[in-house]
């Protein structure tokens, strides 16, 4: 029997943000008791789940008067928000200028290009490793980020700080997969990039009736939400893991942090793609390889939820594709 075909016409291609689908992972997990859900946020338009929080933060703007017609608007990003908010821009006619550090993935670049964006690509820190960027190589960024946007008389985005970032996972990627799921989820991990949609997610879960552990994820040596000292900076989990405080992620809403390392993520990203035919970056290794881990333990036999964040072809220039 077929499956049915979504009777929506949407009137942009706005209207494809979201309603991705969440999938049993049943090869990837074989051997283990429980299972691991996944959501599929490279089925959104800009390919990653940053989608949903361009299209509210800039919504929101337009209704606060902050954003008028014909203003442009200036991000720094690692490239998947800034993907999301060219994409917002190309439909809503506004000039858009994204920042972002050289140790990004060059895939993210050309793509943000393409949609029309101007990409300022700032030179790493002395010493910094390409494909690895740390908290003061975005510090950098941001300052770039910061002069244009006084320059220019722009919209800043600063997705780090704005409550639309969690509010959008809230109000859709929570809300998805409740509805996907039945509501039969006992976890929730998430690697930490703003901290946006484990915050959103967080939030919704534990205001459900059952119990619903979350779980952060951090790159092994610069877990700095948790409170460790930083030891090691550099890794290669691109989009997150910037050893920086989160102040969408408050505390309460955390059950247990964990630790990935590059190693594991590049692994188990290999995994999804071979086993799976699941497509994704390193945040979905990095997320798959702790929901795994936690299968093994205190989740053993239980049901956990997380996030394919991005697509794999944002990073074929670098070492995560043999």
């Amino acid at each position: 029997m077929g499956k049915s075909v979504d009777q929506r016409l949407y009137s942009s291609v706005l209207g494809a943000i979201g309603h991705t689908p969440l999938v049993d992972l049943r090869r990837v997990v074989e051997g283990r008791e429980g299972r691991i859900l996944v959501k599929l946020e490279y089925l959104s338009p800009g390919h990653s789940k940053k989608d949903r929080i361009a299209l509210a933060i800039i919504e929101a703007a337009e209704e606060r008067g902050e954003l008028t017609e014909g203003q442009t608007v200036v991000e720094m990003t690692s490239g998947n928000t800034g993907t999301g908010v060219a994409v917002v821009c190309a439909v809503k006619k506004y000039p858009f200028v994204a920042v972002m550090s050289e140790g990004n993935s060059t895939e993210r670049v050309k793509m943000m290009r393409a949609l029309g964006a101007e990409v300022e690509v700032v030179p790493q820190q002395s010493g910094g490793a390409r494909g690895c960027v740390r908290g003061e190589d975005l510090a950098r960024v941001e300052l770039v980020a910061r002069k244009i946007s006084e320059q220019r008389g722009a919209f800043l985005v600063d997705q780090f700080v704005r409550q639309e970032n969690a509010d959008a996972h809230a109000e859709g990627t929570a809300r998805e997969i409740l509805v996907q799921s039945g509501g039969d989820i006992d976890g929730f991990c998430e690697f930490l990039g703003t901290g946006g949609t484990f915050a959103g997610c967080a939030r919704v879960f534990k205001a459900q009736g059952r119990m619903v552990r979350t779980y952060a994820i951090e790159p092994a040596g610069a877990s700095v939400v948790a409170g460790d000292a930083v030891r090691c900076s550099e890794h290669p989990i691109q989009g997150g893991g910037y050893a920086r405080a989160l102040p969408l992620v408050q505390k309460q809403w955390v059950d247990s942090f964990e630790t990935v390392t590059g190693e594991e993520a590049i692994t188990w990203a290999r995994r999804l793609a071979r086993e799976e035919g699941i497509f994704g970056g390193f945040s979905a290794g990095a997320n798959v390889a702790v929901a795994a881990r936690l299968l093994e333990g205190e989740m053993k036999g239980q049901t956990i939820v997380t996030m394919i964040c991005d697509s794999g072809l944002k990073y074929l220039s670098t070492d995560l594709w043999e």
